[in-house]
């Protein structure tokens, strides 16, 4: 575990950081509106001057802006305009798909919309160097032996951490929500102590909100990935076939669900307290 942590959240992080010092960049003001427009060449069929003694035609205005489409909300992506959830990249590098904040309730999403979260988190970019990473500690330390060293080996290795993953986020946001009608998402507390916070974010692996919104015994956390650990046997080699490595990849996979609930908890206040530090900085720089 602390391999794992020096090696792989420890870079993410300092990635994270340089990219938070770079994020605040001033926009660009806007033109001012011009209180005056020539009258010729504005519009291109406007008609030609009336006769002395006629009063000029008026010139056809443009359409009220009230008849205009509705833009969309800047900064969101259409998976998180379905479903009310925000990807505040955690550090700017580690996805933070399936988050609530600042909203009590919500309107269920549908199973479609359940499969795309999980795909979202399944092929983000950052979900690739992440699983390269633990495979190359089980290259160091030749888990299982009978798959060797070399780049067959570490491939061997990578595609079983992927599977792992993967299997275990459809089971837990698509497949089992889907058929439980379970809340897949997290919804953020944002008060309270931070004892009081840490236990609820630890909580919702044995919580569940349901699409009524109710809340319930978390089935899908606990049993989907019990299901993705029993399917890792396919795939895993021979040797790792136990009930103790099977334990073990059930417990990994429940664990990181549960860290990932504690980011996704404090990340926000992390996130505005260096956002506030770095817009001091600008301001005593300025």
């Amino acid at each position: 575990m602390r391999s794992f942590l020096v090696r792989v959240l420890l870079p993410c992080a300092i990635a994270g950081l340089f990219c938070v010092s770079s994020s605040a960049m001033p926009q660009a003001p806007a033109p001012p509106s011009s209180s005056q427009q020539t009258p010729d060449k504005t519009l291109p069929d406007a008609p030609e001057p009336a006769s002395s003694g006629q009063a000029a035609p008026k010139k056809a205005e443009a359409p009220a802006s009230d008849d205009a489409k509705p833009a969309a909300p800047q900064g969101k992506t259409k998976l998180e305009q379905e479903t009310g959830t925000v990807n505040d990249r955690i550090l700017d590098v580690m996805p933070n798909y399936g988050t609530v904040e600042n909203a009590n309730t919500l309107p269920p999403i549908s199973s479609r919309q359940k499969y795309r979260l999980a795909t979202a988190g399944v092929l983000d970019y950052f979900t690739f160097p992440f699983i390269g990473a633990l495979a190359a500690i089980d290259q160091s330390n030749n888990s299982p032996k009978s798959w060797g060293q070399g780049w067959g080996a570490y491939g061997q290795r990578y595609g079983s951490q992927y599977a792992d993953n993967g299997i275990g986020t459809y089971m837990t946001t698509a497949i089992f929500p889907s058929a439980l009608h379970e809340d897949p998402r997290y919804y953020w507390l944002g008060h309270g102590t931070i004892s009081h916070r840490t236990f609820y974010s630890v909580s919702r692996l044995f919580v569940a909100r349901t699409d009524a919104g109710n809340s319930r015994f978390n089935y899908s956390e606990l049993i989907g990935n019990a299901v993705a650990a029993g399917v890792s046997n396919v795939y895993h080699a021979p040797e790792d076939r136990t009930l103790s490595r099977n334990m073990s990849t059930y417990g990994m996979l429940v664990m990181w669900d549960g860290v990932s609930n504690l980011m996704k908890e404090f990340w926000p206040d992390i996130h505005r307290k260096m956002k506030h530090k770095h817009n001091a900085g600008d301001a005593t720089k300025s």
